[in-house]
């Protein structure tokens, strides 16, 4: 894939896709899942994740490209996300709702509370609303007042619907059952880092730091992997490698102490970052797409989606900070990977993973709790924003659009 097939991926496939497809003109915001052969299932539940996750990338691409209509679908998302996420008495925002809008699973996910804030503060950049921004504001004092870990540093997982305790603090069912994880923490990390280049506040600017001296002691481990879960003392519980969390962790590590502007972390960052590329880069195969996960020290060899697109995302931020012409190379032989195996041309989006054979997985969803716009946008906009200025971007999407 060159740029200008990027580009159209984004703007012809992608985002048709999500404003078209998963549009609930009955029951309000989106569908909350349209299966592996492209069926929408109107009554399926609705999460919080995937909606954050449609307001952030319909937000993103709407600052990057200038179209009204994506600025519509995200006012759409924002506005589904308000008027029914929302608590408005305990506060936060809820996991899970049914078809109708209405609260079935109310536990406070502190992974959840930080897509929230990722997707609303990208609103306010977008639109600038500055409800959406106060909202984010709030959410923020919430994580620091509930989530965090006074004493051994960090964020626990999960809380009850008024932030008390609970027994299983999962994202998923596949997710060991301990007090704190990597990925909760990189999404706090990436909350936190857009609101840095925008709000003045010491507290905000304490906890990122606090945070990139998580992953620099607690997290990344000797062999530039991440470790993924832990207990509440920081005692790693698991060996196990996400390729795509290592991959996807090196460039939003870097970003989140670019947003500090301290030069000497910044250069600190940069070693570590290129360290857990290179620990990535083991995930890849001869086909440029990049493994799913290594458990119990048997690698997982399907092709997730999201992996893919972080792959792209990671190795393109890699040699723009290096100018290491391995890590271009990387990027584009996952972006051909991309090409040939996961876009589905027929029916939109991208299939969920490539099976071992090679065949498309159909079983899993094209759009779901998990399954959103997020990874794979987000891809296409790293790539754009890396290889164009702003005006030429919309310039080009006069000639794309009008051709």
């Amino acid at each position: 894939m060159n740029y200008s097939e990027i580009y159209r991926e984004l703007t012809r496939n992608i985002l048709p896709f999500w404003s078209g497809s998963m549009m609930d003109m009955h029951e309000g915001g989106f569908y909350g899942r349209i299966d592996g052969n492209g069926m929408p299932h109107p009554k399926a539940d609705k999460g919080i994740v995937l909606n954050a996750r449609i307001l952030w990338t319909f937000s993103a691409a709407y600052r990057v490209i200038k179209r009204m209509d994506y600025l519509d679908v995200a006012e759409r998302a924002y506005n589904y996300i308000r008027e029914r996420f929302i608590d408005d008495k305990y506060g936060g925002v809820y996991w899970m709702l049914n078809n109708k809008g209405e609260p079935i699973n109310t536990k406070k996910q502190t992974y959840a509370q930080c897509f929230a804030i990722y997707g609303l503060y990208e609103f306010w950049c977008a639109s600038g609303n500055s409800e959406a921004m106060s909202i984010a504001i709030d959410l923020f004092r919430l994580i620091e007042d509930n989530c965090r870990d006074r004493k051994n540093g960090g964020y626990f997982e999960a809380f009850s619907r008024d932030w008390g305790a609970i027994d299983d603090v999962r994202l998923s069912e596949k997710d060991a059952n301990e007090q704190k994880s990597m990925n909760t923490h990189l999404h706090i990390l990436e909350a936190y880092t857009g609101m840095c280049l925008s709000v003045s506040s010491h507290e905000l600017m304490q906890a990122q730091s606090e945070l990139i001296q998580i992953f620099t002691d607690k997290i990344v481990r000797q062999n530039g992997h991440l470790g993924l879960f832990f207990d509440e003392e920081w005692n790693i519980k698991s060996d196990d490698i996400s390729y795509g969390h290592d991959i996807e962790a090196s460039w939003l590590l870097y970003e989140a102490a670019e947003a500090l502007e301290n030069q000497e972390l910044i250069s600190k960052i940069a070693k570590i970052s290129q360290k857990i590329a290179d620990a990535a880069a083991e995930g890849i195969g001869d086909d440029g797409g990049m493994a799913y996960e290594c458990k119990n020290g048997i690698i997982d060899y399907d092709r997730h989606w999201w992996v893919q697109a972080e792959a792209v995302a990671g190795y393109i931020i890699a040699y723009r900070n290096t100018q290491d012409r391995r890590y271009s190379t990387l990027a584009k032989r996952a972006m051909q990977y991309i090409k040939h195996n996961v876009i589905d041309f027929e029916n939109g989006e991208w299939f969920w993973s490539l099976n071992l054979d090679g065949s498309a997985n159909r079983i899993d969803d094209k759009a779901g709790p998990w399954k959103c716009p997020y990874h794979n946008g987000r891809m296409c906009l790293v790539a754009i924003k890396n290889h164009r200025t702003l005006k030429q971007i919309h310039e080009d999407n006069k000639l794309i659009v009008n051709d």
